[in-house]
């Protein structure tokens, strides 16, 4: 059974810095493509950064400069560094995975996300 957990989340005044951590069971991790999602109040999910499995990023505009996605495959685990947060960086992030397979499908999995809140 695949297993993502996220942790690093809290609350924490603007311009300080939280580091998540998401550590994956129940499958083999160096293959996986990770990345980082999270969700505000009323709003949908939106995609924050990601790395894929030989270890290149991306990140959404709103967060390029201040987070840093990063992998250690050998403790099965991804991180985002988030520096200088902002208020509108509040939501709760969720870590997901992506297996693609060689027939072009994928298997997506996540975690049950992390609370990250900013305060003015």
């Amino acid at each position: 059974q695949v297993q993502l957990v996220e942790s690093g989340g809290g609350l924490v005044q603007a311009g300080g810095s939280l580091r998540l951590s998401c550590a994956a069971s129940g499958i083999i991790f160096s293959p996986l493509h990770m990345g980082w999602y999270r969700q505000a109040p009323g709003k949908q999910r939106e995609y924050v950064a990601a790395i894929t499995s030989g270890g290149s990023t991306n990140y959404v505009d709103s967060v390029k400069g201040r987070f840093t996605i990063s992998r250690d495959n050998t403790k099965s685990t991804v991180y985002l560094q988030m520096n200088s947060l902002k208020p509108e960086d509040t939501a709760v992030y969720y870590c997901n995975a992506v297996l693609a397979v060689v027939s072009g499908g994928r298997y997506d999995y996540w975690g049950q996300g992390t609370q990250v809140t900013v305060s003015s």
